[in-house]
């Protein structure tokens, strides 16, 4: 049983989804307003220090909190479906990540979907994880971190790291990633029910804003179906409630076959990105999953 806090937001979320930015059929331009009006109504914590810079030919942001460990630093990459979300919808997000694994978060505004297509954002990814090689952040102190479309980039990225022979970064956390662009996943049908934020009607809609008429089996548009030997390892966040289920328990598996270390953590009751919701609405559920999420990343990053 979820705690009575879990409950409340749930029940919060669930009455407000009907007219939220997930809804399908809803114009590109419609989403990123809805969704950036909302995220600026959430304050930024005042000890927060953001430092906007340019990562190549992306723009980025360096969001920090005090007693961060400079040598540390998480990539994230945010959600949005590869259509909205920016660094300044994110800021809040990645300041309570910074501040529980003690890290300097860089924010990537990464080009979005339909004006860009695949490849273009794990194009701009896969830059900024060599910018940052090459302003001489180690790769065994950066972690990689992505939620929903940010979480597919985050696995696209290591895949590629790898297939161009590049070090991989000391780990990755991914919370409800979205992997396989087939929408094979029994979830889809299973959870439809009880996800009252996804359907599989959005994630076509979606999916075809982000490939057009690209193969989605391409290994990088789903890296599920990827190699996935020699990569760092990976802390997964899925909520039992969620039709993308099946992407993070596929990946557990098959990043174990690959010898790959892989915890998967499911939120029982739990919706899309729960741990998320918990860096602006606390509850005991996510309070326990971002504190295991610093010390992963405080753990990985020697």
């Amino acid at each position: 049983m979820i705690s009575p806090q879990a409950a409340q937001i749930r029940a919060f979320m669930k009455s407000t989804a009907a007219t939220s930015v997930v809804q399908a059929r809803l114009s590109v331009e419609t989403r990123r307003s809805q969704f950036e009006a909302l995220r600026a109504q959430i304050p930024l914590p005042a000890d927060t220090q953001v430092e906007a810079i340019n990562v190549g030919s992306v723009a980025a942001e360096w969001v920090s909190t005090p007693e961060v460990d400079d040598r540390r630093v998480l990539l994230y990459l945010h959600g949005g479906g590869y259509v909205w979300g920016s660094c300044a919808s994110y800021r809040a997000v990645a300041a309570t990540f910074s501040r529980f694994t003690q890290a300097r978060v860089l924010l990537l505004d990464y080009r979005l979907a339909p004006e860009h297509p695949f490849p273009a954002a794990l194009e701009d990814c896969i830059a900024a994880y060599q910018w940052l090689l090459t302003s001489g952040i180690q790769p065994e102190h950066i972690v990689l971190m992505g939620d929903s479309g940010g979480g597919g980039l985050a696995l696209a990225t290591l895949v590629s790291l790898r297939q161009a022979g590049l070090p991989q970064p000391a780990g990755a956390v991914l919370i409800s990633p979205w992997l396989d662009l087939t929408l094979s996943a029994t979830s889809y049908t299973t959870k439809a029910e009880t996800d009252f934020m996804d359907s599989k009607d959005l994630f076509l809609e979606l999916r075809q804003y982000y490939l057009g008429e690209q193969d989605p089996h391409s290994p990088l548009a789903s890296p599920l179906l990827a190699d996935l030997q020699g990569l760092p390892p990976m802390l997964v966040y899925a909520g039992s409630d969620e039709v993308l289920l099946d992407d993070s328990i596929q990946l557990a598996e098959r990043l174990r076959h690959a010898g790959v270390p892989a915890e998967l953590q499911i939120g029982e009751g739990l919706w899309h990105t729960w741990p998320i919701t918990a860096t602006t609405r606390p509850f005991p559920e996510g309070t326990q999953a971002l504190e295991h999420i610093g010390a992963f990343v405080q753990s990985h990053c020697k």
